[in-house]
């Protein structure tokens, strides 16, 4: 027998009894039956993801580019914050074999999740929305109407008999 011969019928053995390895079943990213580690773990990337894009479009001297790594920004903040309710929903839940303390433990990660997920900055302040888009187009800002001056310019122009009533 070749030490190939060998190496392959290590690996077969291996495959084989693999899911009695012990050192793999505690591997922290091995979360096959519990949904709340898989969604907190995946919003969790999301979370990092997001503040990297954010602090990268706040660096670019691009602003095509960084307005739409922003609009990225609040597109993946707006799907976090519709995915926060379900996060929310399986850690209410009971799961067997988790003590009161892990329960309180999870409920603290979703509200410190929702606090990480509302500071990712997004640029959305504008001109238009900082006044609620009532901001005058004119150069000459000093302008002031008087509305009974105006009504007795208009009343006094206008010609009453050129009417049938």
């Amino acid at each position: 027998m070749s030490v190939i011969d060998i190496l392959f019928r290590v690996d077969d053995i291996c495959k084989k009894y693999e899911k009695y390895d012990l050192d793999k079943q505690r591997d922290p990213n091995s979360q096959a039956d519990d949904a709340f580690a898989r969604l907190h773990t995946a919003i969790e990337t999301e979370v990092e993801k997001a503040l990297h894009k954010a602090e990268a479009a706040s660096r670019d001297t691009n602003r095509a580019a960084a307005v739409a790594m922003n609009a990225e920004v609040r597109r993946t903040k707006a799907r976090l914050k519709e995915e926060y309710p379900k996060l929310q929903k399986f850690a209410r839940k009971k799961v067997k074999g988790l003590s009161k303390e892990e329960q309180e433990t999870r409920n603290d990660l979703v509200l410190a999740l929702s606090d990480r997920i509302d500071a990712i900055p997004d640029v959305t302040t504008t001109a238009a929305n900082a006044t609620g888009g009532w901001e005058t187009s004119s150069s000459n800002r000093n302008i002031v109407f008087d509305s009974s001056r105006c009504l007795l310019l208009l009343c006094s122009s206008f010609d009453y008999d050129s009417f049938e009533f």
